[in-house]
């Protein structure tokens, strides 16, 4: 295995990213592939699939060992998220290898995703205040049908783009259990991610959408980054984190709607 210093820092980068946010493995690392390094989306995706499956494995490990995952939660989530896709897989693997056609899909489909997980992530305490006024007095009963429905969107999301398991797991988890603290969110998403981005990547494996040369490379940088993030990611500020990851995921996002 060839190993490229430069897909080293990047693998790096991103890896202290999740570990200081719970954010930034599809949002950051597929684009990035995409723009900077010249990757047809589809070998981005289905890369950066098996990159945050290992990243994140690391990362719930971490947060299980402080007691920050809810386990029941993560299972309602893979419930809906693992079926939905391996449907997708399905639905991707009977049309055949990505053409041109299929490429531009897959790349505007990033690009929305990364709009709005950007719009999430800048506007998330005014998300979550409303959407907790608005469906703040939901039955135990349509909890874990919302939650199971979230984790399915969640699956067809992450198989066509790689992005969503993270911000925009993340917000929406903090409307369906206000109660929870940030930390528990975050360690639960990182932990429902694993398994999600594992059979998505896979999937894209099968379809021959991976590049393991590249994959080997991210993962020298990030599993030391990853760590270390996640140590130091109680001492961060949120505040100055978040807004940045917004403002450049809303740029990445246009840049590829363009």
């Amino acid at each position: 295995m060839d190993l490229n210093l430069y897909y080293i820092l990047v693998g790096a980068l991103v890896g202290l990213l999740i570990g200081l946010t719970g954010v930034g493995g599809g949002s950051l690392m597929t684009p990035l592939l995409v723009l900077l390094f010249g990757f047809q989306p589809s070998t981005a995706v289905g890369t950066d699939l098996l990159f945050a499956s290992m990243t994140k494995t690391v990362g719930s490990t971490v947060h299980g060992w402080r007691g920050t995952v809810d386990w029941v939660i993560v299972r309602r989530l893979a419930s809906g998220s693992v079926t939905a896709s391996i449907i997708t897989l399905a639905v991707l693997h009977y049309f055949g290898a990505p053409s041109g056609k299929m490429e531009g899909i897959i790349a505007a489909a990033l690009g929305v995703a990364l709009v709005l997980t950007g719009i999430s992530t800048l506007f998330r305490t005014q998300i979550i205040i409303w959407a907790t006024r608005r469906f703040g007095t939901r039955s135990k009963t349509n909890l874990v049908g919302w939650t199971v429905a979230l984790g399915a969107t969640l699956g067809v999301l992450v198989s066509i783009t790689s992005i969503g398991a993270g911000a925009m797991g993340v917000i929406a988890l903090l409307v369906l259990y206000p109660g929870m603290s940030v930390s528990r969110i975050v360690g639960t998403d990182i932990a429902h991610a694993v398994p999600l981005t594992l059979v998505a990547g896979i999937g894209h494996w099968f379809i021959g959408t991976v590049d393991f040369s590249l994959l080997g490379s991210l993962l020298v940088g990030s599993i030391p980054a990853v760590i270390l993030g996640s140590m130091i990611g109680s001492r961060a500020s949120d505040r100055a984190l978040k807004p940045v990851l917004a403002i450049v995921l809303l740029i990445v996002g246009a840049k590829l709607l363009l």
